[in-house]
C-alpha cells in the first residue's frame, strides 16, 4: 500500500525544498479543514534557507509539483501547499489490496522473531469469576490479538490466583459447613458463600483466623488432605472459568498460576540477599526503595510466608528465560500501580536490564450502582449471567423484529456477546465505569450489533448483486471512476488509515482506538450505502461499487475479530 505522506515527501525533495527527507515528514499535516486538501505542507520553516516569504516559497512549490500524476490538484494558500491526491488512483490501490489480502489486510512482519507475553485475566480460584474480570479478561485478548497479528509470537498467560492464605479460609470453611455434593453442583457460588460465612463467623470468633492459618501452612508443607482439597477446589473452579472462556471465545495457552511458583522463590530472597538489597525489618524482610521514590517493598512477613511481590520476581525469571520475552505485559487494574513499579524497580537493581521490556497495562474499575463489589460480602454480578443475559435479550429482539438469520441461536450469541465486549472495549480502559444492565443491553447507538449490522448490511449487497469477493474477477481492471464521490473517498480513507490504527492500538495497549476506528468505518459505509445506489444497471459502475463494498466488510470483520468479537452474514 502506498504510504501518501511518504510519497509526498520524495516528491518534495525532488523539487529541491530545503530541508531532510525526515524533516519533510514531520512537516507534511493532515488538515481538519477537508476543504484544505487530503495533505498539507507549511512553509514557515524555508523562508530563512530559501531567503522568501513563506506566500511565495508555496507558491512555486505548488508549481513544480501540481503536475504529478497522484495529484487531483495542489494549491497554495498563504504560506501552504495543499495537496489533493488523486482520489481515482486512490481508492483503486485500497480497494484492490484489500480484496487481494482479504483476512489478512492490516497483518504485518513487524514482531517477526519476537515474543510478547500477555498476561490477562487471572482470576482467584474459588472466588467468583465476576463483571470486575471482565475487563483484564478482553482488554488481555484484544492485546494479544492485536501483536499476534503483527506477527509477534504472542503467548497468552492466566495467572490464576491459585495461592494465599485465603485457601486456608476456604478449607476451614468447608470442613466446618460444607459438603462435597454442593460443591459439585455449583462450585463457585457454593465456595463463595463458604467465603462469605467464615468472615461473617471470624467477626465473632477471632480464633477461626488463626485455624485457617494453620491450615494453609499445612498446605504450604504439602500435607496430603489440605493438597488434596486446595487440588479439587482448583480443579472445579477451572470448569467453571473455562466455560465462561469458550463463551467470549478465549484461549490461553498456559495456566501457570500463583502456586507455580512457590519452589522457584528461594532463588529471588538468595539474589536479594547477595545483592546486599534485602534488609530486616519486625521479623520481616523487606526492599528499601525510598531513594528511588517508592515505598519500603516487604519481600517475606515475619512468619516467613511469601508475599505477591515474591511470587511476581520469581515468575518473571522463569519467563524471560522460558520464552526470552521482547514484552512482557501485564494486564492488570490500575490499584496495583504500586506493586509493579516496585516489582519492576527491584528487577532493575538486580541487575537485569530486561525490567524495562516488563510492561504494566493498567485499566479502570468496575463498581455496581449500588456501590463497590465485595467478594466478602457476596457483593457480586457473575460475568457468566451478564453473558446469557446479554444473548437472551438479543434472541427476544430477534424473534421480536423477525430477523433474517440461518440460526437464532448462533446469531443471539455472537451479538449478544459481542455487545458486552465492544461495551468494555469502546472507552479508553483506564476510565473507571459503573456496571448498568441497560448499558450492556442497549444495542443502539455506536455499539458492536450496530458494526456487526452494518458488517451483515455489506454481506447482503453483495449477496443481492448475487456476487462475493471472488466473484468480482479482477479488482484491477475495474473502472474506479465510480467510487470517487465523497462519501466513498471518505470511507475508502478511513479502511486505508486501518494498519497504522492497529499498530497505534497495539502500541499504546489501547483497543479503544481500533474500537472507535471500526465504529468510524461503520458509520462511513452506511453513509455511502445510503448516498450512493450500488446495485445500478451500468455493470462497471455496479462492480466498482460492489469492491468497495467488499473492502469495508473485510475491514469490519477484520477490526471486530481483532477485539475478539464475531461478525454475523446475517442479522
Amino acid at each position: 500500500m502506498v504510504n501518501y505522506k511518504e510519497k509526498i515527501g520524495q516528491i518534495l525533495i525532488e523539487a529541491d525544498v530545503a530541508l531532510s527527507y525526515e524533516e519533510l515528514l514531520d512537516t507534511i499535516e493532515v488538515p481538519t479543514d477537508k476543504s484544505m486538501g487530503d495533505y498539507a505542507f507549511p512553509c514557515f520553516k524555508l523562508a530563512k534557507a530559501m531567503r522568501k516569504a513563506p506566500p511565495l516559497i508555496a507558491k512555486d512549490i505548488a508549481e513544480k509539483i501540481s503536475s504529478n500524476e497522484i495529484f487531483d490538484k495542489v494549491e497554495s494558500v498563504n504560506a501552504y501547499v495543499n495537496i489533493f491526491i488523486s482520489r481515482q488512483k486512490f481508492v483503486e490501490s485500497i480497494i484492490t489490496e484489500v480484496n487481494e489480502k482479504e483476512d489478512a489486510f492490516g497483518r504485518s512482519e513487524k514482531g517477526k522473531g519476537k515474543t510478547v507475553i500477555v498476561e490477562f485475566s487471572s482470576p482467584n480460584i474459588a472466588k467468583p469469576f465476576h463483571i470486575g474480570h471482565i475487563r483484564s479478561t478482553v482488554i488481555g485478548n484484544a492485546i494479544y490479538k492485536l501483536y499476534d497479528f503483527l506477527g509477534y509470537d504472542t503467548i497468552r498467560i492466566n495467572h490464576l490466583g491459585d495461592y494465599g492464605t485465603q485457601f486456608g479460609k476456604m478449607i476451614c470453611a468447608y470442613r466446618r459447613w460444607g459438603n462435597k455434593e454442593d460443591v459439585q453442583r455449583e462450585p463457585i457460588k457454593t465456595l463463595l458463600s463458604y467465603y462469605t460465612k467464615f468472615h461473617e463467623e471470624a467477626d465473632k470468633d477471632a480464633t477461626l483466623e488463626d485455624e485457617a492459618r494453620s491450615i494453609f501452612t499445612a498446605l504450604e508443607r504439602g500435607e496430603p488432605d489440605e493438597v488434596e482439597l486446595w487440588k479439587w477446589f482448583r480443579e472445579e473452579s477451572l470448569k467453571e472459568f473455562n466455560r465462561v472462556y469458550k463463551m467470549l471465545g478465549i484461549e490461553f495457552d498456559s495456566y501457570a498460576g500463583e502456586s507455580f511458583y512457590s519452589d522457584k522463590m528461594q532463588r529471588v530472597l538468595d539474589e536479594l540477599s547477595e545483592k546486599g538489597l534485602l534488609q530486616e525489618s519486625q521479623g520481616a524482610q523487606i526492599v528499601d526503595l525510598s531513594e528511588h521514590s517508592l515505598p519500603v517493598a516487604m519481600i517475606t512477613k515475619s512468619d516467613g510466608s511469601t508475599l505477591y511481590i515474591t511470587r511476581d520476581i520469581a515468575a518473571g525469571f522463569y519467563r524471560k528465560e522460558h520464552y526470552d520475552f521482547y514484552k512482557n505485559i501485564y494486564v492488570v487494574a490500575s490499584q496495583q500501580n504500586l506493586h509493579f513499579q516496585q516489582w519492576f524497580k527491584i528487577v532493575e537493581l538486580l541487575g537485569y536490564d530486561w525490567a524495562k521490556d516488563c510492561i504494566h497495562v493498567p485499566f479502570g474499575l468496575v463498581s455496581l450502582e449500588d456501590g463497590t463489589m465485595s467478594t466478602r460480602q457476596g457483593r457480586v454480578v457473575f460475568l457468566e449471567d451478564v453473558l446469557n443475559r446479554a444473548v437472551e435479550q438479543t434472541k427476544n429482539i430477534i424473534l421480536e423484529k423477525g430477523v433474517n438469520t440461518d440460526n437464532a441461536d448462533e446469531t443471539s450469541k455472537k451479538v449478544g456477546i459481542g455487545a458486552v465486549i465492544f461495551q468494555e472495549l469502546s472507552n479508553n480502559r483506564i476510565k473507571d465505569y459503573t456496571f448498568s444492565w441497560d448499558k450492556v443491553l442497549n444495542f443502539e447507538g455506536e455499539t458492536g450489533p450496530y458494526v456487526q449490522y452494518t458488517h451483515a448490511r455489506a454481506c447482503s449487497v453483495l449477496r443481492n448483486a448475487g456476487n462475493s469477493v471472488s466473484g468480482l474477477g479482477d479488482i484491477s481492471k475495474l473502472d474506479m471512476k465510480y467510487v470517487v464521490g465523497d462519501a466513498a473517498f471518505e470511507l475508502s480513507k478511513l479502511i486505508y488509515e486501518m494498519p497504522e490504527v492497529i499498530e497505534d492500538a497495539a502500541d499504546r495497549y489501547e483497543p479503544s482506538v481500533l474500537t472507535r476506528h471500526v465504529v468510524d468505518i461503520a458509520q462511513a459505509f452506511n453513509s455511502f450505502y445510503h448516498e450512493e445506489h450500488i446495485l445500478v444497471d451500468n455493470e462497471d459502475e455496479k462492480l466498482a461499487k460492489l469492491a468497495l463494498v467488499a473492502a469495508a466488510r473485510i475491514a469490519i470483520k477484520n477490526g471486530l475479530d481483532l477485539l475478539g468479537i464475531e461478525s454475523p452474514e446475517k442479522m
